[in-house]
């Protein structure tokens, strides 16, 4: 099948894209990154658009990562040239913030004086990443950094955690303030004690219904899991023998956003 494709990049959710046909009605699909390789390949696959009869038409896009957009003529006739267009959006919302009671009152290099400001609120996090420190190098880190730039909010210990922290009290906010738990099932992760403490604070949140937990299988088989932890082996999970990382950011992106 011919079609045009466009690669607009990384989008955050809810960005407006602009396609101007000219000449004959055409398909229009907005895809990520798997259902664009499905759609390429033949394979069934999921879109935003569909047939456009008048131009231009808008979709905005569901949920941050990595989108394309194509026009095609799949059972129709004549011909159609297209552009593409990334609409600007609002200007990013004023963060909130809290002047401490002690906080002086300073005067910036404009000479207007400002509240001194005092960040110590907690931070909300779409995603918590439990792991054992043996996976990082070959999961968990590029994991982290594909979540991170599809647009989510990642509460990893090497974005957190600075020299000096309490690894206990930090740990604790980011399990308390994430939505959803990624839990990186693995024979390592069953003998750490740290990760044994951050499974028992996202199964005590999940209980609350206030978090979800998203379990990935690293080196480790369904018959395995059976033995060491029921409970666990009975969610739906993704194996990092059977997907790439890329797909796992990917479908773990897109539940969060939904």
């Amino acid at each position: 099948m011919n079609f045009t494709h466009y690669d607009i990049g990384w989008q955050s959710k809810g960005t407006v894209i602009e396609i101007t046909l000219k000449g004959s009605a055409a398909n229009v699909r907005l895809m990520n990154n798997s259902n664009f390789q499905s759609y390429k390949s033949g394979r069934s696959h999921r879109y935003q658009g569909g047939l456009v009869k008048r131009s231009p038409v808008r979709l905005a896009v569901p949920s941050s990562g990595h989108w394309y957009v194509t026009v095609d003529m799949a059972g129709l006739s004549g011909n159609a040239r297209s552009s593409v267009r990334i609409l600007p959006g609002p200007l990013p919302e004023i963060r909130q913030t809290v002047r401490s009671p002690l906080a002086p009152l300073v005067q910036g290099s404009s000479g207007a004086f400002e509240d001194g400001i005092v960040d110590d609120i907690p931070r909300e996090h779409d995603v918590f990443i439990s792991h054992a420190s043996d996976d990082k190098e070959a999961i968990v880190r590029p994991l982290a950094n594909a979540l991170r730039e599809a647009g989510l909010n990642v509460w990893y210990d090497e974005f957190e955690l600075r020299i000096g922290d309490s690894l206990r009290r930090k740990i604790d906010a980011g399990l308390a303030n994430s939505r959803f738990g990624v839990v990186v099932l693995s024979h390592a992760f069953f003998a750490k004690n740290w990760t044994q403490y951050e499974l028992d604070g996202l199964v005590t949140r999940e209980m609350t219904g206030k978090q979800i937990i998203l379990p990935l299988w690293h080196n480790i088989t369904r018959n395995e899991l059976i033995r060491i932890s029921p409970s666990l082996a009975d969610k739906m999970a993704r194996s990092t023998s059977d997907y790439t990382i890329q797909q796992i950011a990917d479908e773990i992106a897109s539940v969060i956003n939904e």
